[in-house]
């Protein structure tokens, strides 16, 4: 990132967010300012350790024009992690998602607009719907929104915000759409930390449906070092797909899970589908690596798993506040 050294990171105290705040500092001599509104899916300890001469972090809403507009000036890029993210959660309430994915990042957009800052915008494959399990077919930057939860809706028009910023402001912003990320310090609502949480604690894993929906696995070490890559080098006003080639169904994370902790694969049990439940994930990140020459580290989703299994085994400080209360929510709707 020539002439860079001072990066916003919004949403650094949630999971992505947190491991990218961590990679930027091991791996570069920037540094960063997190700013997050510490919602139940913030985690402060999740930062914890980070060098005080090159990290600070700010408690705080991307809504918040006015701190938006001050911390904008402070630094010379934004990366935008922040966001409310659980599909489940967006079923029930959709009003957080809208508040915070996209007039958040409208402010956002403002802001960089005001004070000409270069901006990365941090987004889902989701925005593309789903795909038919039998479907061949790819993710690619070409393929047609289709959002089919209130979540993935206000993802895909958070991105279309960026590119009419880029196109009538002129706003020095790129994108990039992920797929499923997996790794330390997400929080334990989320599918594999939950499972590997439960086996931790003698709970039986829970499976939605027949588990054959798929998901394009991805570990957060690799996304964070693609997301790098693409500021360093991608093409402004360019959307980039990040994904490591990990297509799994449920079923079978599930069972690598079990056998990795030394438990029956089949000692779970199946609950009922969540509605809407987007059957395939598939990304198709040929430009991310042919244009900036990206390759992920785990080329194995199993050896990224028996990774993030380790982790979550030594490091029960950091989950164990938050996952009574999960479970509580999960078992009122029997889940």
């Amino acid at each position: 990132m020539p002439g860079m050294s001072a990066i916003l990171v919004t949403g650094g105290a949630g999971f992505i967010g947190s491991n990218f705040t961590r990679y930027v500092i091991d791996h570069t001599e920037h540094t960063v300012t997190v700013l997050d509104a510490l919602t139940y899916a913030g985690n402060v300890a999740s930062l914890d350790g980070l060098p005080a001469d090159r990290f600070r972090f700010v408690k705080g809403s991307v809504g918040d024009a006015a701190l938006v507009d001050s911390l904008v000036a402070e630094n010379e890029l934004v990366v935008h992690f922040a966001a409310e993210s659980h599909n489940d959660n967006s079923l029930n309430d959709p009003s957080p998602f809208i508040q915070t994915n996209l007039i958040g990042t409208y402010e956002l957009l403002q802001a960089v607009r005001k004070h000409d800052r270069r901006f990365h915008h941090i987004s889902t494959e989701e925005v593309y719907g789903d795909l038919e399990l039998d479907d061949p077919g790819k993710f690619s930057e070409a393929t047609p929104y289709n959002p089919s939860s209130p979540y993935s809706a206000s993802k895909a028009g958070s991105d279309l915000l960026v590119r009419a910023w880029v196109r009538s402001f002129g706003v020095r912003a790129t994108i990039s759409n992920c797929s499923n990320n997996y790794g330390p310090y997400q929080h334990v609502e989320k599918f594999i930390p939950r499972q590997i949480t439960n086996v931790i604690d003698g709970i039986r894993p829970k499976l939605y449906g027949a588990g054959l929906n798929v998901r394009d696995w991805i570990h957060v070490d690799d996304h964070n070092a693609a997301v790098l890559r693409i500021i360093e080098a991608g093409t402004i006003g360019e959307t980039y797909l990040i994904g490591a080639d990990g297509e799994e169904n449920n079923k079978t994370v599930i069972e690598l899970i079990l056998a990795a902790m030394g438990q029956p694969i089949d000692a779970y049990d199946h609950v009922n589908d969540r509605p809407g439940h987007d059957l395939r994930y598939a990304i198709d990140a040929t430009r991310l690596r042919t244009e900036l020459g990206w390759e992920p580290r785990y080329r194995n989703f199993a050896q990224g798993l028996d990774a993030t299994i380790e982790w979550y085994r030594a490091n029960q400080d950091w989950w164990r506040p938050m996952k009574q209360a999960t479970e509580a929510k999960y078992a009122k709707t029997g889940q």
